[in-house]
């Protein structure tokens, strides 16, 4: 049977309560229902390599749903974008948030260091035409990438380019290049637009930001955090490493831009909540085995090891064991205990034993020990009279024994020669007197 505590009470959203309705999806079709729908009046959208965010006004009487590709005017120029969400509350849309919960999500992800754009328009609903105009223009990336790159080797710029991005209205392509030094390229964009007859925007990005634009996964299995909700990367200090890693070494520390993981930030607030409960190193504490000086803790695990002053032992006690050193236990109390716990012990090994046995062993075990005496005297005796003992034959030295082997030999010889000679001479002293007889 399951806890109580596992069962949860299901509400049901007053968003999705007229939906659930059956009568009044039979009432209305689904035509019925999207002219019901309002418009909305801004649309939150995605756009770019760099994955910007806008909110933008939109012009039409469109509903798109989220996740809906949208032509839209931005900043830039005419791009497909993404729908994210709608700051209205339409009846039956369960994402759609309020203006105020988006303005408090771009506070806490990085306020005015959030990529958050307004200047622009929700246009219409993407078309085939525009999505297979954008699937070509994505195609020719790689073309774009390698004229750009011979042009920077032929001006010999000590720059890297990373990514280029062209946009559905072609107003301008913008390549995204690392470079550690400042460098002039006037004559190399001038030739670019040349070449590509279009408006050339040339932008310096970190290696977190390349990270964004080529990575993919990450050593956890994830899609990398700056290219999949991460807007603003913030650095992260050597100090969280410390706190929250056993090891510093750069292969298990570093991401796939070759800086310290982002994610180190996400429990920093936490470790440092941890660590301010746990107690300082050398400082004394109590515990149950008695007073001694905090050498190490585990922050996640809560886990304070304690070196004894009485014996100098290491325990591990955890943080809500803890006691004051002046009102623990002290050792001398510990031992008396110890010693209590051990004649308890072994007074009750013995009653066992004694159970086991059938003896009684209130008379110190004198007749239980007389009879394993007496059968081991009766095993060595070999069925000898109690008390008595068998003679036991002295063992010959071993050239003794040999001389005695051959003297037998010899007169076992020596006794068939006889009876062989005897029985001869016999046969043919007979054989004598019987002829002697005849004649």
């Amino acid at each position: 049977m399951a806890h109580p505590g596992f069962f949860m009470s299901i509400v049901p959203l007053p968003v999705f309560e007229q939906d659930a309705d059956p009568s009044r999806r039979e009432a209305m079709t689904l035509e019925e229902q999207h002219a019901a729908l309002e418009p909305p009046k801004t649309i939150v959208v995605r756009f770019g390599s760099m994955n910007l965010v806008g909110e933008y006004p939109q012009t039409g009487g469109i509903k798109p749903g989220c996740g809906s590709k949208l032509v839209a005017r931005t900043h830039r120029g005419l791009e497909l974008v993404e729908m994210l969400t709608t700051t209205c509350t339409n009846a039956g849309c369960g994402k759609s948030i309020s203006r105020q919960q988006m303005l408090d999500y771009i506070d806490a992800s990085g306020g005015r260091d959030f990529p958050f754009y307004t200047r622009g328009k929700v246009l219409r609903v993407a078309t085939a035409e525009d999505l297979s105009q954008q699937t070509t223009l994505m195609s020719r990336k790689l073309e774009y990438l390698q004229k750009a790159r011979e042009m920077v080797q032929f001006y010999n710029l000590d720059m890297k380019l990373v990514e280029a991005e062209p946009i559905l209205g072609e107003e301008v392509l913008t390549f995204y290049y690392m470079s550690e030094d400042r460098i002039d390229f006037r004559e190399l964009v001038r030739d670019m637009a040349a070449e590509f007859r279009t408006r050339i925007e040339m932008r310096q990005v970190g290696s977190r930001d390349e990270a964004r634009l080529v990575a993919d996964y990450e050593r956890c299995g994830q899609h990398c955090c700056c290219k999949n909700f991460l807007k603003v990367l913030k650095p992260v200090s050597m100090r969280s490493a410390k706190t929250q890693k056993a090891t510093l070494d750069p292969l298990k520390i570093s991401g796939r831009c070759g800086r310290l993981m982002c994610c180190l930030r996400y429990e920093d607030q936490t470790y440092k909540e941890l660590k301010s409960n746990l107690p300082h190193r050398k400082t004394r504490v109590g515990t149950e085995y008695g007073a001694g000086l905090v050498m190490d803790s585990k922050i996640l695990t809560q886990l304070v090891l304690v070196k004894l002053e009485h014996n100098g032992e290491e325990v591990a006690i955890p943080l809500e064991e803890l006691m004051d050193p002046e009102t623990c236990p002290r050792p001398e109390d510990l031992e008396a205990k110890a010693r209590a716990k051990e004649e308890e012990a072994q007074r009750i090994l013995d009653e066992t034993l004694a159970r086991a046995r059938g003896t009684d062993t209130s008379k110190e075990g004198e007749p239980g020990k007389k009879k394993r005496r007496r059968r081991r005297r009766r095993g060595k005796s070999g069925g000898t009279p109690e008390g008595t003992a068998a003679p036991q034959e002295k063992k010959p030295p071993k050239e003794a024994s040999a001389e005695g082997d051959g003297k037998k030999k010899k007169r076992r010889r020596r006794r068939r020669r006889r009876g062989r000679g005897g029985g001869g001479s016999g046969g043919g002293g007979g054989g004598g007197e019987s002829g002697g007889g005849d004649s």
